[in-house]
């Protein structure tokens, strides 16, 4: 029979265990790297996220804040395009001058009725664009690309295409209201019809893009608040009055502002719709915006002190917007 080796090491005299590999002391300069190491990695951890996030503020600083700080403070003088760096300190003078002047209010009520005429339609064909697509269909994904063709297209390209569209001669608009008795509207001079006209550019362009956005904020909808109020024999119209809608009151409340701010800044639609007259809006001024009295006032008359008032007023309104924005946005969280 074999005898059984027992191969079990052999205790220690401290405590029976068995000797293991000896320890390592680091040397005085293996200690001292390991100390620049340990600096280093927390120097990266402080401060590599700010690093990383530097680039956008340096160019925000370079291309946001400097030349807003600087229009601002070329809005306190008297300053042409043909010297710009000769100014000369007139205070408010530039602003007194164009809430005093006649073509400023009529282009910002011009921005108001044009906002107003683009943005509600353009948000009510939004949502029902975006209830549609929220069912089940076929070649989904065509049709929400397809929503974002007018956003992807080039402003001058589509207002030229609207610009055909609407001539008064040979215009097809014209040609299909020809066919139910209505006489041919000049859309570019009359004041109405061609802040209609600039209006549905901006529809056109921008209605996708909002649809897309609700269609989001829909499919986020918990699908349970669906089933209760079809178990309760709510109808799909009650079902989007009384489940949608409530949810979607932040995302509506965003697109609002947003075409707000962008119906304020309205620019190359109305300059492109009548190239002749170019930043007069008309030839009665009857559909020049707000960016289009800008432009005129600063690369026309070459007053850059008197434009630079105007951005300025612009960038005030589009605050109270914001702030307008944030009390309503408060008060539905609070009701909520």
């Amino acid at each position: 029979m074999a005898t059984r080796h027992d191969t079990a090491a052999p205790p220690t005299k401290e405590g029976g265990a068995a000797p293991g590999r000896p320890a390592l002391v680091p040397t005085e300069a293996e200690q001292r790297h390991r100390a620049r190491l340990s600096r280093r990695w927390q120097r990266d951890k402080r401060w590599s996220p700010y690093a990383f996030v530097s680039p956008f503020f340096l160019l925000f600083l370079a291309f946001g804040l400097f030349p807003l700080v600087y229009t601002g403070w070329a809005s306190l003088h008297q300053v042409e395009m043909t010297a710009p760096t000769d100014m000369t300190w007139v205070g408010m003078r530039n602003y007194t001058r164009i809430f005093d002047d006649d073509f400023f209010w009529n282009a910002a009520k011009n921005t108001l009725t044009i906002g107003i005429i683009s943005t509600v339609p353009q948000l009510l064909m939004a949502m029902g664009l975006a209830h549609i697509l929220n069912y089940k269909l076929r070649a989904s994904t065509f049709y929400r690309v397809a929503m974002l063709a007018p956003y992807a297209t080039s402003i001058a390209a589509a207002s030229l295409v609207f610009v055909l569209l609407f001539g008064r001669d040979y215009g097809m608009i014209n040609w299909a209201l020809h066919f139910v008795g209505i006489d041919a509207i000049d859309w570019q001079n009359d004041k109405w019809p061609s802040q209609i006209a600039v209006s549905s550019i901006v529809i056109w362009r921008w209605t996708g893009y909002n649809a897309l956005i609700y269609l989001a904020a829909m499919q986020a909808i918990p699908q349970d608040l669906y089933e209760s109020a079809a178990l309760d024999g709510a109808s799909r119209w009650k079902q989007f009055l009384h489940v949608t809608l409530p949810s979607l009151r932040p995302t509506i409340l965003f697109t609002v502002v947003v075409s707000t701010i962008g119906a304020s800044q309205v620019f190359g639609e109305p300059l492109l719709f009548d190239a002749n007259k170019g930043a007069s809006g008309g030839a009665e001024h009857q559909f020049q915006t707000l960016g289009l009295y800008l432009y005129e006032q600063g690369w026309v008359n070459q007053h850059l002190g008197r434009a630079s008032a105007i951005a300025w007023t612009m960038f005030l309104i589009l605050i109270v917007i914001g702030i307008v924005n944030y009390v309503i946005s408060r008060r539905l969280r609070a009701s909520s």
